[in-house]
């Protein structure tokens, strides 16, 4: 009511809201007598736990981790080689906390201890933090002691609701309490790889470990859900090939020092403000925006070839200064639409899910520009060995344009390009106009 009284909000929504709510609750027949006697009425937790719905599970956690570090292909783990592993970490064992936010009941949740005893018998488990906070150290010993003993060691710490939630903001970007004291101490001891396992939903200032030559891999796997230990352990051990990709920027500790009502996207060189996301920001990262590895390696090659596209221009309200680029209200953007196909070559031993990101770039000097912007993602399937194509459609005044401070769309005028890795095809923009004096 406050926000209706303060014209912040029209009566209006709130009652359109309220008729989607209702309409819904009318068609599950709620308010037509005993729920149970209705159409949907028979449905329970048995329609729920399927293995249809569990396997749909295990194949989205699959879907979702990303390999962000692997120093010698460490991993995958070879069965023949490990005979034993230690398995670590307040996330290690802990099925809520796999589960994230806005949640249901889950039918049958697999955490990583569980999943990996699958893959070894001889296994051995240490939380080496009572919980995420970590704010005791008391079960350090433990963890270094089944490390030293261990043909290799998977670690899994992080985050969990106590730490980020709706309405708990972090204040801090590094892992909470000791955990990073815990991975540190347990590399040291371990004689095999260390597997660092970071399970949060948001991103978290791990440079110690990505620096750490001791810490071989390093995998981010989100909040995996019920089936995220099973998915996670075939990762490991090769059953299946990662091709995951990072959803979002990992910034260092030091971004914690920008201010959050600062909500401008762009840098301002004059004030030391970075900007924000991999569009515009100008400071170090720990992990970029869409990295993530595999056991392939990919290659790719544009089967379309560079060209350029010519612009009509007719509007009067052409201005002579602003001759680098074109409102994209006085374009007909559908008539400039074209597809760009390209091939991916899977040179691994092993078949591959793998996340192919089309980015757009500016080519010339314009004021506001982006580094890059995504303008299409795609999930294919690789066959080892060969080659795969993939299509993309491309509309220039969608994922070429700039807006400008005033929100108005345009177009800068010159050479653009698709970027797949470190793979470039360049589209040149031109018009056909004269300049109105």
């Amino acid at each position: 009511m406050s926000a209706i009284k303060q014209g912040k909000l029209h009566e209006s929504v709130i009652d359109q809201a309220l008729f989607n709510l209702f309409s819904i609750r009318m068609r599950l027949g709620l308010f037509d007598g005993d729920p149970k006697q209705q159409e949907y009425g028979h449905l329970g937790p048995d329609h729920v736990c399927t293995n249809e719905h569990w396997q749909l599970a295990l194949e989205g956690s699959r879907q979702g981790i990303v390999l962000l570090k692997n120093i010698g292909n460490t991993l995958p783990l070879l069965k023949n080689k490990i005979s034993s592993i230690a398995v670590i970490g307040p996330n290690a064992n802990a099925t809520e906390e796999m589960l994230g936010d806005y949640i249901g009941i889950p039918c049958n949740p697999v955490t990583p201890f569980l999943a990996l005893q699958n893959y070894i018998g001889n296994i051995s488990f240490s939380k080496g933090c009572e919980n995420v906070a970590c704010s005791s150290n008391s079960k350090f010993s433990e963890a270094v002691d089944i490390a030293a003993k261990a043909d290799a060691v998977v670690i899994v710490v992080g985050l969990d609701l106590t730490q980020e939630r709706e309405d708990h903001d972090r204040v801090n970007l590094t892992l909470p309490g000791q955990q990073q004291r815990l991975v540190s101490e347990v590399a040291v001891a371990s004689k095999g790889p260390v597997v660092l396992v970071l399970m949060c939903g948001g991103p978290v200032d791990v440079s110690f470990a990505k620096d750490d030559p001791r810490i071989s891999s390093i995998l981010w796997v989100g909040y995996p859900g019920e089936a995220g230990g099973q998915a996670l352990a075939e990762i490991l051990f090769g059953d299946y090939n990662p091709g995951g990709r990072l959803p979002m920027t990992w910034y260092p500790q030091e971004f914690i020092n920008v201010p959050m009502t600062d909500m401008n996207m762009r840098p301002n060189s004059s004030t030391g403000y970075p900007g924000r996301t991999y569009r515009f920001y100008t400071g170090e990262t720990v992990f970029k925006f869409g990295e993530g590895l595999s056991y392939s390696n990919y290659s790719y090659k544009f089967v379309s070839k560079d060209g350029h596209i010519i612009l009509p221009f007719s509007s009067p309200s052409y201005r002579e200064w602003a001759s680098d680029y074109i409102d994209i209200d006085d374009i007909p953007c559908e008539s400039f639409k074209f597809t760009t196909k390209l091939t991916v070559q899977n040179h691994g031993s092993m078949d591959g899910s793998h996340v192919v990101l089309l980015f757009s770039r500016y080519g010339g000097n314009f004021r506001g520009a982006t580094h890059k912007q995504l303008i299409d993602f795609k999930r294919v399937h690789t066959v080892a060995g060969k080659a795969t194509d993939v299509s993309f459609l491309v509309n220039p005044c969608k994922h070429f344009g700039t807006a400008m401070e005033d929100g108005r769309r345009v177009l800068a005028i010159g050479n653009h390009e698709l970027m797949v890795g470190e793979t470039r095809l360049s589209v040149s923009l031109k018009t056909n106009f004269l300049i109105r004096l």
